[in-house]
Formats: structure tokens, sequence, C-alpha cells
């Protein structure tokens, strides 16, 4: 591997050497106003056949042991200095930068999930702002966050909390205020898992199987929302097959879907070893190998020489890594290291969460008074921290963490980190005039005494997910425990303790810190539930600013709860034969009838609907208006409501608008819209959500198989508001000829 140390000025293009790679007189260099596409064109036009193939493989194997690249990277290409070509590092970022560790600490934002259950675009910038900001600060110019992957498919992914759940208009638009964000402070964003990685379990060679209609009004969509909404400069493609075929060399995900379809202008990187081949990879839509050069090195240089692969193929492919490059800045905006403002992005983290976390049961026990006389906090180490999810989206929290629980856990290959933020603290900041105690679960006895003679008791039930595994069920009673280097709690079944401590205390609260949807066996036998997710950095303090009234929550699920796992489009996660042999995932099962979609079109009730969430107010939205356009080449509709805040303290409420398409579709009702609106106690607001054919989302449209294209079905449609999938009133309906 050669390497080259990189030397760049602010315009990136003032170049110390001139080596012309055909002849001739050197033409100027564009000036740093010229477009990406020329400046990108210039620099292809400068480089050897070896220059370009340095830029289309990573410049190290990345040890998963844990050694250091430089800056603490997870991937690294060396800049060329004869060109000022810039280093390339590359960083996880999904939910906080991923430096590796010993490289240094970062802010633990709130799990992905919870930002889009803010259902919120201007605090859904913020928590893109904090990562690139992050990213910059450590030297660090690529982000490998953005995963859109619909939950919908699998609520028992590992990675469920990076994702932003299962619809994809919801997902794709909180997706692309991240990487906007992100990509704002010079820092070229990514966008993955492209595509269908709904799964941990068999990554590597889950085969899924989908129509195309299917694919382009789901999973697909999302991306598409996010790569147009965002201009994302990079996608990383996944591990797993799509229709017989590796994501990373599918022809018609890369090229015809995302760069023909969509004019993807960026560039295809593979995710960590999911390159597969040379001629048929390179042909087929990848750009860069990542982390080594197993294939896009030596093997590429020799399929160029010998036509394989065209001079111009591989053109395209670094002018698309270099336009990256310029469209974010790294050749203009130099980077240089520096401390991260931990005390303001720790308040960002906490205002996160503060937004995001969902208000789920509320039978009147909040929020809590400042004049209780006892409280018993019990389990999920409360009185330290607040739990993160694992795998290569593992942030090292600024402070270190509170707890670490190592291996090993079949089949882990990260550790349980433990955010430093202590929710017990937080709680007795809130009551010093309280006796607060605290128990940590393992003996439930012991839990239900301290709760039997305590006036509240408030639970936390925890499940940690990781890359690498899914979770074996959604209760908390199979919750992975890793048996930790510092702490030896056993495995405990929490969904029995909720039940042992409701028996005794009947104002028991349960919050939850786990990455997505759950079952609740004790529901009906607690008087209150809070959907913390991965709280992030301060979650403690925001869990008691919401549990005490200082916060009124406002999150909407982003992702439905089911009722029963039985109740899933696949109840028994599909489970690979051997480590080589390619496996299906059936995902004709719910076809483009995804998460609540699903659950609509099967007459199933959830336990808690997509868009559910509570509020310690009271909202009423009336007087619905229809104003629809159905002539023209793009149609659309447009809702006006009013919005008043009947309760008695402020707050905010999510107006959410719904379409159902003429039944030839063979559709359900999708989100097309919301609109989300802080109000103080008494006061009325009017909203309006205005809705068009022509939108990314394509909020009218069907796919269309037989034209390759979205169509406005003829018929009647239907428009529906209120505040979830399943609380709606009919506004009304509407004729497209």
């Amino acid at each position: 591997m050669r390497l080259y140390r990189s030397v760049f000025t602010a315009s990136g293009l003032a170049l110390l050497m001139m080596l012309p790679s055909c002849g001739g007189s050197t033409p100027d260099p564009p000036p740093p106003t010229a477009a990406p596409d020329e400046r990108a064109d210039y620099l292809v036009g400068q480089m050897t056949l070896d220059e370009k193939l340095h830029l289309v493989h990573g410049g190290a194997a990345f040890d998963w042991g844990g050694q250091l690249l430089p800056r603490g990277a997870g991937g690294w290409i060396p800049g060329i200095s004869r060109l000022n070509i810039p280093d390339l590092y590359f960083a996880d970022g999904s939910v906080g930068v991923g430096v590796r560790a010993n490289a240094g600490q970062a802010t633990a934002l709130p799990s992905s999930i919870a930002s889009a259950a803010s259902w919120d675009l201007a605090e859904a910038a913020k928590y893109g702002q904090v990562i690139g900001a992050e990213m910059r600060a450590f030297g660090l110019n690529v982000n490998l966050g953005g995963n859109v992957n619909l939950t919908g498919r699998e609520p028992r992914d590992g990675r469920t909390f990076e994702t932003k759940g299962e619809d994809p208009f919801l997902a794709g638009s909180i997706t692309a205020a991240h990487l906007k964000a992100i990509q704002d402070q010079h820092v070229i964003a990514g966008i993955k898992h492209y595509g269908f990685n709904d799964q941990e379990s068999g990554r590597g060679t889950a085969d899924v199987q989908i129509d195309d209609r299917s694919a382009r009004e789901s999973d697909l969509l999302a991306f598409e929302i996010s790569v147009k909404d965002s201009n994302v400069q990079s996608v990383m493609c996944s591990y797993n097959l799509v229709n017989g075929t590796y994501a990373c060399e599918n022809p018609y995900l890369l090229n015809t879907v995302l760069k023909n379809d969509w004019g993807f202008t960026g560039f295809v990187m593979s995710d960590w070893d999911a390159t597969h081949s040379t001629v048929t990879a390179a042909l087929n839509g990848l750009d860069q190998e990542q982390p080594e050069n197993i294939y896009f090195d030596s093997a590429l240089k020799q399929a160029v020489q010998s036509g394989q692969v065209p001079q111009s193929r591989l053109d395209d492919m670094v002018h698309r890594i270099l336009r990256a490059m310029f469209a974010s800045g790294l050749f203009d905006h130099p980077l240089t290291i520096h401390a991260i403002d931990a005390a303001g992005d720790a308040a960002i983290a906490q205002e996160m969460e503060e937004h995001g976390a969902v208000l789920l049961k509320n039978t009147g026990v909040l929020p809590l008074g400042t004049t209780l006389a006892s409280i018993a906090v019990i389990g999920s180490h409360a009185d330290v921290a607040v739990l993160s999810g694992g795998g290569s989206a593992q942030v090292q929290p600024v402070g270190s963490a509170a707890l670490i629980e190592g291996k090993p856990c079949p089949p882990c290959w990260s550790p349980a980190i433990w955010d430093p933020s202590s929710p017990l603290n937080a709680i007795r900041a809130k009551v010093p005039g309280a006796s607060v105690q605290y128990n940590d679960g393992t003996d439930a006895a012991a839990a239900a005494a301290l709760a039997a003679s305590s006036s509240v008791a408030i639970i936390f039930v925890s499940q940690w997910e990781s890359e690498g595994m899914d979770v074996p069920s959604l209760n908390f009673t199979d919750v992975i425990r890793l048996g930790s280097t510092t702490s030896s709690a056993p495995p405990i079944d929490q969904d029995a303790l909720v039940a042992a401590v409701a028996t005794v205390n009947p104002n028991t609260i349960v919050v939850m810190e786990n990455g997505g949807a759950e079952v609740m066996p004790w529901l009906g036998s607690v008087r209150a539930v809070l959907e913390a997710w991965y709280p992030g950095q301060r979650g403690g303090e925001a869990i008691a600013s919401i549990l005490f009234g200082d916060v009124n929550p406002s999150g909407k699920l982003p992702m439905t709860f089911p009722a029963s796992i039985t109740d899933l489009p696949r109840p028994v996660i599909a489970q690979p034969p051997d480590d080589t042999t390619p496996f299906p995932v059936d995902y004709t099962v719910d076809g483009f009838n995804v998460g609540y979609k699903w659950y609509d079109s099967h007459g199933l009730t959830p336990l808690f609907p997509f868009g559910f969430g509570l509020s310690y107010s009271t909202f009423s939205i009336t007087n619905p208006q229809l104003t629809a356009t159905t002539s023209g080449s793009s149609p659309g509709f447009q809702v006006s409501f009013d919005l008043e805040n009947t309760g008695f303290r402020a707050g905010a409420e999510v107006a959410q608008v719904y379409l159902e398409l003429p039944a030839s579709t063979g559709e359900s009702k999708r989100l097309v819209g919301w609109q989300k609106i802080s109000l103080t106690e008494g006061r009325q607001q009017m909203g309006s959500v205005q809705v068009n054919a022509s939108d990314s989302s394509h909020p009218l449209s069907y796919w269309d198989v037989a034209t390759h294209a979205w169509v406005v079905a003829s018929g009647t449609y239907a428009v529906y508001l209120g505040n979830s999938s399943r609380n709606l009133t009919t506004v009304g309906t509407f004729q497209i000829p």
C-alpha cells in the first residue's frame, strides 16, 4: 500500500506540482466557485491510473479487535498530496460520533428512533448538527450514519435503535434532516444500508425476496426521500442479497434505481467487507470498496487494462468521489482538530430526549408532585447510568462509560455501554425533601418490599440491542445480559419484576430503555409507561424532567407496538442454515404494507398504534377543511384545521394527515403529512398541511411496474386527520379523473 501525506490549501486546487496525464500543457484549474462536477473533472484529468485506483478502495484493513486507524476512524483513505486531495477519514455517526476506543469521547445522543419520535424536523436538524460539528472536531470528514431501513419489517432487528421507524415518509424526512445538517458542517454525509438490511440474523447471506412495486413503495421510498431531500453525497450498500444478487453488486439497486431514476451524483461505498467481486461490482454500480483493497486495487487495475471494466467507468467512480468531496466542502474547509462543545452538545442531547420520549400510558399519576414523601427507584442500573445501543454505532460518551457489560452473550461482538447519567440522582434533585431509595431489581421480593413502603415506584426496564444480532423477543424477559466486567447482575425476568412491584404499589410507573417495540403483559397493572428509548448523554435528567412535569411530553411513536409477536408478518425470524449459503427472507408477505399498513390491512389491533403519544395536556382538532386541486400535471390538496390546547399546561400536538388511495390500487391509508404545533394552555391556532403529487414522497401515487413510473390513479381519494394512525376522522374526499 502506497501512503500519501495530505497537504492542501483552502481552494484545494493550487497544485504544487503539475504532471499532465496525457501530455501537452496543463489547463488552469477551475476556480473555487466552479461547480463540483467541473472541479472533479479537472482533477480526474490530472490523475494517473494508480492515483485513480487509490481513491476507490480503503487505505487500511480495519482491525475488528479494536486497533485504531488514524484519528480513531473506522475507515481511512490517505490523500494524494501531489493533487492536494485530502485524506478521507470515515466514522460511524448514527447516534453520535463513533470514534474508536481510546481515541476520544463524543456526545452520546439519544437513539435515532427517539429523534424520529419527535416528529420535528427542526430538532432532527440539531441532531445532525451535533454529529457534523463533532466529526470535524475529531478531524473526521465522512459520516457513516443515516440508517433508514424500515423497522416495520422486523422490529426485533438489533439495529432498530439506529433507524427512524416504519413509515417511509416520516423515516425519510427525519433522515434527510439529519444528513443535510451533517453535510452543512462540511462533512460528507452517508445513508445506509442500501437496501433491505432489516435483520441482523444472517445479514451477510439473507436473500430478500420482494417485488418491484413493494420495494419502491416501502424501503426504497424511504431512501429516495432521504437522498433527494438532503443531497446526500454517499450511499453505503448493504451485506444482504436482494432477489438473488448481493446489494453491493446489484445493478437494479445501484444503477437503475439510485443513479438513473433518482439522479444520485455521489458515490456508493460498500459496507465493511461487503464487496464480493471486481468486474461485476464495478460494472453494476459500486464506486468504492471498504475498508480494504481486495477487489478494487490490483484486480481492478488488471480489469481496466484488459478492457473488462472500461476506463470511463473507473473515471466515473473517481469523479463521483471527488465530486462528493467538493460538494461537501472538504477541499475548501480543511479540518482542524479541536475540542468538542461538550456542554452545549449535552444540552442538545437532553433536549432531543425530551422531545422524543413517548408517554404511552398515564392514569393521572404523572406528572409527579414535589411533595412526595418517598419514591422507590428500581432496576436497570438507574442509580448510575442509562443504556445505549451497541455495535458500530456505539459512542464512547463524554465522561466515560458508567458501566460496561462485556462479552460473552451469543453472538455479541461488542460490549454494552451505559452512559454516565443517573436517573436516581436526577429524581432526587427534583424532590430534595423526599426519601428516594434504590433497588437494583435482581431480587423481585426485595424490590417489591421497597415499593410497598414507598409512595411511588418507578421501575426502569431495559433491553439491549446491537449490530450483529437480533433481540430474542419483544418481552423484557429474554433480555440479553452480558455478564458485566464491572457488575455481576444476573439475567432477570423484568416482566415478572414489574408485575411483582405493581401488585404491592398502586402507583407504579415504568420507564423503558430499549431500541424499539415491546409487548407489555403488565400494562394493565401499572399507572404510567414512558418510552425513553436509549436516552443519551443526559438521559437521566431528561427522564426526571418529564416525570416531574418540567417538560410536557410530546413524542409520538414512529413504529407500531404489536399486541403479540404472532401479529408480525414473520413471527419467526428467518435463520441462515450456515455462514455461506444464501437463504430466503420473504418480504412478499407484507409487501408494501409495512408497519401500521400491515395491521390496518389485516384488521389487527396493535398494543399502541403508529403516531400515538400522550401529553400532560389535552388537545382538540376541529373545523377541518379540504381544498383539492385535481387538474393539471401535479394534483394535490391542502388540509386546514384548528388546534386548541384544552388542558392546563403548555404542550405540543402532532396533527397527522393520512390518505387512502382509490380501491383499484389495493392500498391502505398512508401518512402524507403532519404539523407539530406548540400551544400554551387555552390557546388555539390554525394549522395546515399541503400535499402535492410532485413531492419526493409521491404521496398521491403508486408505483406502476408496467410503465416503470409513479402513477396517480383515477378514482376517489379519502383524506383523514387525527393524532395517530388509529385515531382519525374523515376530512373529505376528492376525485381525480
